[in-house]
């Protein structure tokens, strides 16, 4: 026995190691030769239906055993004992443990950043990683992500393995603005990158690649110096960076107080009131800023607050301003307006 049981071993180990082709190949292999060995013994009951032998050898390579067919004759039995349970059992099992290793495999490659999603679309893709800031970053998109959106991808270099392994993907780097790591991410169909580096340098060279890379995704970076922000947008109009507004903020609440709590509703994706955007469709008509005002009022009870062509913000726009497909319209709201549910057409009518 211990003599079978080291053929057995070596049996399954060289299984393993095939490839997929080769253990189907060996499966149809015992498959055949155990119904031809069971034939010539007279075991009619057994092969003479096709279904019924298949049904028969996959209940006996899964030790499941139901006993409603089984070898009549001795030399039957023999057979199964010797060649078909152990042959079947071991093919089965290296079937199993193939597909367990290979899912397995996918997880952990996941899990340590080796992943790859070039074939994703829509998603949201950031870049760099600062403990507790990106943490809250990725928090907050994931709060943001509708019914069926494929998750964030994360791409970093100081990680070791995915830290939010229940919300996003992960790829690793060695460096931020490597243009592999960004394909693997899916950058070339994502809807946006958010660029943060550890240093406004490193910024900088990652936004680059990644408006390079991600041609009609919306690129935003942020800088610690407007300096630098200012060199980006010279270089690449389309990326929109983004500075620290600190300092703006506290000469805002010294003059009008209570600036600070209104800047936090409306950039905060985790509270009301926060402020959003929708963009025109190709095809809904002209109309004018006033009917929009009032429309969106009366149907939808946001509070539009301005519009941008060709990246052109403009708040307090005047009432006869015309808003034509393309443009941006932003407004204040509890909750994000999906552009399909906003009738186009009655903003015309009202413009009448």
């Amino acid at each position: 026995m211990p003599l079978f049981s080291r053929y057995l071993r070596r049996f399954y180990v060289a299984l393993a190691e095939l490839s997929w082709g080769a253990i189907l190949a060996m499966a149809l292999g015992h498959l055949v030769a155990s119904w031809l060995v069971l034939n010539v013994v007279g075991e009619s009951d057994l092969t003479r239906d096709l279904v019924d032998f298949v049904y028969y050898y996959v209940v006996t390579a899964t030790t499941v055993g139901y006993g409603d067919l089984s070898p009549a004759t001795s030399a039957g039995r023999l057979i199964a004992v010797f060649f078909v349970l152990p042959g079947a059992i071991a093919i089965f099992t290296a079937v199993l443990g193939k597909l367990l290793s290979a899912v397995s495999n996918i997880w952990r490659r996941r899990m340590y950043g080796l992943g790859n999603f070039v074939e994703r679309s829509d998603h949201d893709i950031v870049m760099g990683w600062h403990d507790g800031t990106t943490q809250r970053l990725l928090a907050l998109l994931a709060d943001e992500r509708g019914e069926g959106e494929p998750p964030i991808v994360l791409i970093a270099k100081d990680l070791e393995q995915n830290p939010m392994p229940d919300k996003i993907d992960y790829v690793r780097v060695e460096r931020l603005a490597d243009p592999d790591g960004l394909e693997r991410a899916g950058a070339a169909n994502a809807r946006a990158i958010i660029v943060r580096g550890a240093s406004d340098d490193e910024t900088l060279a990652a936004a680059l690649v990644a408006s390079a890379l991600g041609t009609g995704t919306h690129v935003v970076a942020h800088f610690d110096y407007e300096t630098t922000a200012a060199i980006l947008r010279r270089q690449s109009p389309a990326i929109e960076t983004v500075t620290s507004l600190s300092s703006e903020l506290m000469v805002r609440a010294a003059r009008d107080p209570g600036s600070s709590v209104v800047a936090n509703l409306l950039l905060s994706a985790g509270k009301q009131d926060t402020a959003f955007s929708v963009r025109v469709p190709n095809s809904a008509p002209s109309f004018t800023y006033r009917a929009a005002l009032y429309t969106l009022r009366r149907l939808h009870a946001v509070t539009l607050v301005g519009m941008a062509r060709h990246g052109n913000v403009d708040l307090n726009c005047e009432d006869a301003t015309t808003i034509q497909s393309g443009d941006v319209l932003y407004y204040i709201a509890d909750r994000r307006l999906d552009s399909a549910s906003i009738g186009w057409d009655v903003f015309a009518k009202e413009s009448a």
